[in-house]
């Protein structure tokens, strides 16, 4: 990741949302009067930065940061100082992720991927999420958290995301997720719906899935069948997003910052050299 990209993305975004009263910045004095030494464009940068990091947990990261980013953040906070300042990320960290979206080529993906918060075991000891999570299940089995419902391009870049309680389905957030995206979607089983098909059809969006087993079969283009087992594009994102980006773990101490962990590591993926794409040739020129 280029760190000097980053970071004056995130600065210049900033700057323009305080210009335009879109954010009022309560971070540059403390309770006792004293100024801030780090800017909230230092503190976003450092939150995306430790999801490419490679690190696991964020102290151990944060803690590097002295020898590894010693001119790049010259005065750093102490550690449990910085943690007190990221929620105050969260909203102007929700701006910046939707304003680095990727555009609409006219193929598009979707899926939905769990995001636990325990082992089930510890369910009724959790506390941080206490009537906030819920339990669902996927093709994996059981988990108690939420989904992250994602919609990419063909080019990997990410469209729209939403984040729900794990008990919510997955056609409920379709239509606010695909809200600005016409042309032709592709998903599993779970997107399975003639009402959801008609509606996302009068939009300009045409829904192709995978049938279930009790199901008639259907015809439907070739091209549009290669595009449907091209579905792997969005596993593999949903795969970086967890084991890459560590967007899902079960050290939360607040529901705040387990918001921004989400959309910070879905920042980070932005920013990624390369993407999860597809290469078209032959028929399959004839979906676009």
């Amino acid at each position: 990741m280029d760190l000097t990209r980053l970071f004056c993305d995130i600065d210049d975004f900033v700057k323009a949302l305080v210009a335009n009263n879109k954010l009022q910045l309560s971070i540059g004095k403390s309770k006792r009067g004293q100024t801030a030494r780090m800017s909230l464009s230092e503190m976003m940068t450092i939150i995306v930065l430790y999801h490419s990091s490679g690190f696991k947990n964020f102290k151990y990261f944060y803690l590097s940061l002295k020898e590894t980013h010693q001119k790049e953040f010259p005065e750093l906070l102490s550690y449990s100082r910085f943690v007190e300042w990221i929620p105050f990320c969260l909203i102007p960290l929700t701006y910046f992720s939707k304003s680095i979206m990727g555009k609409v080529t006219g193929i598009s993906f979707i899926d939905s991927t769990s995001l636990g918060v325990c082992r089930n075991i510890r369910i009724p000891r959790n506390k941080v999420f206490k009537n906030i999570a819920t339990r669902g299940k996927t093709s994996m089995g059981w988990f108690f958290g939420f989904k992250l419902h994602l919609v990419v391009n063909d080019k990997g870049e990410l469209l729209n995301f939403m984040v729900t309680k794990g008990n919510v389905h997955d056609i409920a957030p379709v239509k606010k997720l695909c809200k600005k995206i016409t042309g032709k979607l592709y998903g599993d089983k779970g997107y399975c719906g003639q009402t959801l098909m008609k509606e996302l059809f009068k939009n300009g969006l045409h829904l192709f899935t995978n049938l279930r087993g009790n199901m008639k079969n259907k015809l439907i283009p070739i091209a549009d069948k290669i595009l449907l087992r091209k579905r792997f594009i969005i596993e593999t994102i949903n795969d970086q997003l967890k084991n890459i980006s560590d967007i899902e773990h079960s050290r939360h101490r607040s529901p705040t910052n387990f918001l921004v962990n989400i959309i910070a590591g879905l920042i980070s993926y932005t920013y990624q050299p390369k993407k999860p794409s597809i290469n078209f040739s032959g028929c399959e020129l004839m979906a676009r």
